[in-house]
């Protein structure tokens, strides 16, 4: 049996050594640095471990917990369906539970990942509720302070600023303007205000 282990961290500057620690010697790693928002098979490292998954060269992958595969309910479940159809077994470590056993799809495991990764959905659309209420709230008081109108920004401070849009920008990825935003967590016209500042500079 051909192990492998995928990991994602929604960083660069994340230290994934708490997910490489529960790596086995006979473990193949695929490390993704990158919002858990970018679908799964849309991801560079993720891309490879299908490509050996459709190949046969892997069929038992582990990952620490659910959310490594994705934050979106159906893209997690769409995954592990893509591994199930071509008979991998899915490890899911703080679980302690398998997709397959014995070949058969494992009813428990698919219910208990179906019910968290539902949870981890609505605790972020809550998170994200929340954060615009309190901005909403801050207007109305007049206490939200946004960027003042009239201020201008040099193109080094601009780069500095957005120095991890700039990062994303730089690699040789089929990123879209609009994942980068995601990414970084700021906005499309940000991210294209930077492409251009780089194009100047």
């Amino acid at each position: 049996m051909t192990k492998a282990r995928y990991i994602r961290t929604s960083t660069l500057s994340q230290n994934e050594a708490r997910q490489v620690a529960k790596q086995h010697a006979d473990e193949k790693l695929f490390i993704d640095k990158i919002s858990g928002a970018i679908h799964f098979s849309e991801r560079p490292q993720a891309q490879e471990l299908l490509k050996a998954v459709r190949s046969g060269e892997v069929n038992y992958i582990s990952v620490s917990s659910i959310d490594r595969l994705g934050r979106s309910t159906l893209d997690v479940l769409q995954s592990i369906q893509a591994f199930t159809d071509a008979g991998v077994v899915l490890k899911v470590d703080n679980l302690g539970l398998e997709s397959l056993i014995a070949g058969k799809e494992n009813p428990t495991f698919k219910l208990i990942v179906s019910v968290l990764a539902n949870i981890s959905e609505m605790e972020r659309a809550t998170i994200r509720e929340r954060q615009l209420e309190g901005i909403a709230e801050a207007k109305k008081r007049g206490t939200y302070k946004g960027r003042e109108k009239g201020t201008t920004e040099t193109s080094e401070e601009v780069l500095a600023k957005y120095s991890k849009v700039v990062t994303y920008l730089k690699r040789k990825s089929t990123h879209s303007y609009s994942e980068i935003a995601k990414l970084c967590d700021c906005s499309k016209n940000t991210v294209q205000k930077v492409k251009k500042v780089m194009e100047a500079a």
